[in-house]
């Protein structure tokens, strides 16, 4: 899953797309390096930002959705959003996809999902067990994903990522979203841009237990991994 900001704020400057033509041409070029699934977003939830107002965000993403859905209508797409309106108008307008709530859920949006047999990913915040105290979401077409960046410190998503073999047993796909994270540069002194590598350790560690899909800044680098990964694993 190739990551895209249609924002100018997200925290790594390398993944904003700021036109359209920007838009189209990085999901042709990720599509080309592996990307099996665009994910889209236009309101940036980095540690200690202030999101944009729903309006705004729409504004963003409707055009993003368009031009891809125009060059590229058969690549799967997922939104990045927590807002449910914002999630049913790109349903109604550009039709099915992934939606991509990191806020963890809420009744409407359970509901919105189910509706729309939209598959969701479930951002579990570090609770590994929610799947198991909430039977009655299993109806769903759930994607899970342990939360990586939004659990509270760098040693507490080491700690998630340990037991990130429990979600194996919940037979879901689970995702995980690591790249260039905080949890990777705060302990090494460095910057996101310099987390290239330091991310594929992660993304291996992450394949070896339960992990069905990857969400990244760099797609070739991390179709490498995979490949390696899938030659091991043989």
């Amino acid at each position: 899953m190739a990551i895209g900001n249609v924002t100018p704020d997200s925290f790594y400057a390398a993944s904003r797309l700021t036109d359209m033509a920007q838009v189209v041409a990085w999901a042709h070029d990720t599509v080309a390096q592996g990307a099996d699934i665009l994910d889209i977003g236009s309101c940036s939830t980095r540690p200690g930002s202030t999101p944009v107002d729903e309006e705004t965000e729409w504004l963003r993403l409707a055009p993003a959705l368009e031009a891809i859905r125009a060059e590229m209508p058969e690549t799967p797409l997922s939104i990045d959003t927590f807002r449910v309106e914002i999630a049913r108008r790109a349903l109604d307008q550009f039709g099915p996809m992934i939606i991509n709530d990191i806020s963890g859920g809420c009744e409407t949006m359970f509901a919105l999902v189910r509706a729309y047999h939209a598959p969701y990913i479930w951002t579990l915040r570090g609770d590994l067990c929610l799947p198991q105290k909430h039977p009655e979401l299993h109806d769903l077409d759930l994607i899970l994903d342990p939360g990586f960046g939004f659990i509270g410190s760098p040693d507490l998503d080491y700690a998630c990522m340990r037991q990130m073999d429990d979600l194996r047993r919940f037979e879901r796909p689970i995702l995980v979203g690591v790249s260039r994270k905080s949890m990777l540069w705060k302990p090494l002194g460095i910057h996101p841009e310099d987390c290239l590598s330091a991310t594929q350790v992660l993304h291996l560690y992450a394949l070896q237990h339960g992990a069905t899909i990857l969400r990244v800044h760099d797609v070739k680098e991390a179709a490498q991994t995979i490949n390696i990964f899938e030659r091991l694993r043989d």
